[in-house]
């Protein structure tokens, strides 16, 4: 974020790319996001489509936070459960505006993973894509989806990145 317009933007994707595959559990919100026909894709294609979501995941990172006017990440305390899952509440702070992020979490032996974000506490980002994905499978197949994340990835870096 610091960084901002003064570094490439391919640049910032290496920098923020190893951040991404630690904290998010790609595969798990890829898999729900899809819904029922992930299972019935060929391996060869569901490895295709993950390469593509991973890289969407993390072009939509470093699009939406390519300026720094102070902004502050706190993470709030009082975690809570829900199911086997834990949500961790955050918020990004900028003088004195606050947007709420909470991370849904899952415990992938010994290790906490994000599967979710929450906008504002309510607006689940795989339930957003689960139904823009759902749309693009329902007029196509995975190659539809595979297609339109490559061009969301090169509108999202203006053209820099492509599939």
């Amino acid at each position: 974020m610091r960084a901002g317009h003064m570094t490439p933007f391919p640049q910032r994707f290496d920098a923020l790319a190893p951040v991404v595959d630690q904290v998010f559990d790609l595969e798990t919100v890829l898999k729900v996001s899809v819904g029922l026909r992930w299972a019935a894709m060929d391996p060869e294609v569901r490895i295709r489509l993950l390469n593509a979501f991973r890289r969407f995941t993390i072009a939509t990172y470093v699009a939406n936070f390519d300026k720094y006017d102070g902004e502050q990440f706190e993470i709030l305390p009082g975690a809570r459960d829900s199911g086997t899952d834990r949500i961790v509440g955050t918020e990004i702070v900028s003088g004195d505006q606050h947007m709420r992020l909470d991370y849904v979490m899952r415990d992938e032996n010994g290790m906490w993973r994000a599967v979710d974000v929450l906008l504002e506490g309510s607006i689940s980002r795989v339930a957003v894509q689960r139904s823009d994905f759902r749309k693009t499978l329902a007029d196509g197949d995975a190659n539809a989806l595979i297609a339109s994340l490559h061009r969301k990835i090169a509108d999202l870096s203006d053209g820099v990145l492509t599939s």
